[in-house]
């Protein structure tokens, strides 16, 4: 079996990288080790309006349960800061229909699905023999052989080119000695009877409820809603000592916080944890492997969220994957023209995120009452409405921070906008 490009993953980032990499000629095997796409779950299922434009796809009933265009913050002391987009700026997704939809897509490409096939690891010593000279008189990359368990049996496949989209514990950067996120965020979330006040809204609970990051309660419908958080255990540990749990925060969350309270009525529909890569990899390229999504560390600081970030660098991971592949090049130099693009869309927004990302999650609860406090104003609500941007939260910052509201901001966040630009 000989392909020239495969990926490992088939969620929405290795579905794209495999269609794109189709649709520059490369003949493209497409890997996911469960028995089918998009179970099990391990996400929030909350994406931007642009994320769903980047999978190239229109809002459909197929896989969307509700539209959102704001979010209620509620600060440890109970005040509530509204902000309203005014319009749709997230779904509300079922992600096993959002992931087949892509999958489809990409087969429809004329990619080749392999379900129930897990990588366990590249042949020795592939590397060390030579594949030929190409016309030019150049000395050919060497194949990948990639070693799977396909329906139980052993198989060797032989590729040009792989594509690591197998999340935030990737086999396939361990098989390649790429480094893995540096952070990883453990998060937990239930489907739960919950009556939202606005299921246009999202809620967000920063702070002591889930230290390091936030809480959350989304909406399906009036009725029904996805309660989760996602915390650094460092900080958890320091907030209550010997309990770093998600499960221990989020039973807190159930039953201590006086708005979720009242509103969850017990119980649980679904279930799911996952990890949260923070902060990208310093490279995501070696001979014949490429990273992208949460195996490249590409997900918001911010907000946890990797389909868009993940979408876009898969799309370049794809062109690159096959072009190298058909030219017969797939050596680090060749590959790393990815780093480099993917870099040049993302990196400086995933930087300020960082920032923003530690800054938030060191203070303390009275200063999140501060600064919640701070915003809740007009004026600022309103610069928020216009240029709030899930995917890309520097253009907020940098309104603020020329806004009128200037000195009141720098007194709520220091002279911590000063490091962001």
């Amino acid at each position: 079996m000989k392909y020239d490009v495969v990926v490992v993953g088939a969620g929405p980032v290795g579905s794209t990288a495999a269609r794109y990499a189709a649709m520059n000629g490369a003949k493209v095997l497409l890997l996911e080790e469960h028995a089918s796409i998009g179970s099990p779950v391990g996400c929030t299922g909350l994406l931007s309006t642009r994320a769903v434009e980047e999978c190239e796809l229109r809002p459909s009933d197929e896989f969307v349960f509700n539209s959102v265009r704001g979010a209620f913050v509620h600060a440890p002391d109970g005040q509530c800061l509204p902000i309203d987009g005014k319009r749709t700026r997230a779904y509300v997704v079922s992600r096993k229909n959002f992931d087949r939809t892509l999958a489809v897509m990409a087969v429809e490409e004329g990619v080749e699905l392999s379900l129930k096939t897990r990588a366990i690891g590249f042949e020795k010593n592939n590397s060390e023999a030579g594949n030929g000279i190409d016309r030019s008189g150049k000395e050919k990359s060497s194949p990948v052989k990639l070693k799977v368990i396909r329906n139980g049996r052993p198989e060797t496949i032989s590729t040009s080119v792989v594509i690591g989209a197998d999340g935030v514990k990737s086999r396939i950067a361990s098989y390649a000695g790429l480094k893995k996120p540096a952070r990883v965020l453990p998060g937990i979330q239930i489907e739960a009877p919950y009556a939202s006040d606005d299921c246009d809204f999202v809620e967000l609970f920063p702070g002591s409820s889930a230290p390091g990051f936030f809480a959350w309660t989304v909406p399906l419908d009036e009725k029904v809603s996805r309660i989760g958080l996602a915390l650094d255990p460092g900080l958890a540990c320091k907030r209550w000592p010997g309990e770093n749990s998600p499960l221990f925060y989020l039973e807190k969350l159930l039953c201590s916080n006086p708005h979720v309270k009242a509103r969850y009525s017990g119980g649980m529909l679904d279930f799911v944890v996952g990890g949260i890569p923070i902060g990208p990899q310093e490279r995501t390229f070696s001979d014949g492997v490429l990273l992208a999504g949460d195996a490249a560390g590409q997900a918001k600081p911010t907000s946890a969220g990797g389909v868009y970030t993940g979408a876009f660098a898969a799309k370049i991971a794809g062109k690159i994957a096959a072009e190298a592949a058909l030219e017969g090049d797939t050596s680090a130099g060749r590959l790393s023209e990815y780093d480099k693009l993917w870099q040049k869309g993302l990196a400086k927004e995933l930087e300020i995120g960082m920032k923003i990302h530690d800054y938030m999650g060191r203070l303390e609860d009275n200063q999140l009452n501060e600064l919640i406090g701070s915003l809740n104003t007009p004026s600022i609500l309103n610069t928020i409405t216009e240029y709030g941007d899930m995917d890309h939260p520097s253009v907020l910052m940098r309104k603020l921070m020329f806004s009128g509201n200037s000195l009141r901001l720098m007194k709520a966040f220091g002279t911590f906008v000063k490091t962001l630009f």
